[in-house]
């Protein structure tokens, strides 16, 4: 019987307003918002008795910040993967979903459909995007196999992670949505994966 790895997705807290509805993705490395610090700082709280054998984060300024909070009460102990960054864009970077449309004349509220069918111009396809995000998250399981471990990094790479590990296409993960300062737990064994908390945000609960 193989054992089980516990393994927490956690989305970075809001981004600067002028990021807001903007698709920055990789190339874009925003800072969060006020309100994006205060969700860390809640997201830190709800997660103090958690105990983490490793914790991984995007290099991008957003999911460093996130992560601050956490770091301040357990001590630096997180490891930066550079493959954890977020989808390009491509040439939708820096663009409005009303830009995109108006641009392309396509719903950007389809760009996980758009991204598998290598449509959008210039970006990253979900395969590209497929072959940086697997070997990190294996090596990440691999190495906390029976254990605990966190991801702290964005909205894409959560979904890449969602269809890696449930074996579902990539644009079915729009069926549900990836708040900011997120927590989504899964129970990964060899052969099944199970949701046990999905999109759970600290901050939308506080009195």
């Amino acid at each position: 019987m193989s054992s089980v790895t516990r393994l927490l997705l956690l989305r970075h807290g809001e981004v600067e307003n002028r990021y807001h509805r903007v698709f920055g993705g990789s190339r874009i490395d925003m800072n969060l918002s006020a309100a994006g610090h205060e969700q860390a700082k809640h997201l830190a709280e709800f997660l103090e008795k958690e105990t983490f054998d490793g914790i991984y984060v995007s290099p991008m300024k957003r999911t460093l910040q996130t992560l601050a909070p956490m770091n301040a009460k357990r001590g630096h102990q997180q490891r930066i993967v550079p493959h954890l960054h977020e989808v390009d864009f491509g040439d939708w970077t820096g663009l409005t979903w009303d830009e995109v449309r108006e641009r392309f004349n396509v719903s950007a509220c389809q760009w996980l459909h758009l991204l598998e069918q290598e449509a959008i111009p210039n970006a990253e396809t979900s395969r590209q995007f497929r072959a940086r995000i697997e070997p990190a998250l294996r090596t990440i399981l691999e190495t906390h196999e029976g254990k605990t471990a966190a991801i702290v990094c964005h909205g894409g790479v959560i979904r890449m992670i969602l269809s890696i590990l449930l074996n579902v296409p990539l644009p079915m993960t729009s069926s549900f949505e990836i708040d900011y300062a997120s927590i989504t737990t899964l129970s990964v064994a060899t052969h099944k994966t199970e949701v046990k908390l999905l999109n759970f945000a600290p901050w939308q609960h506080i009195a």
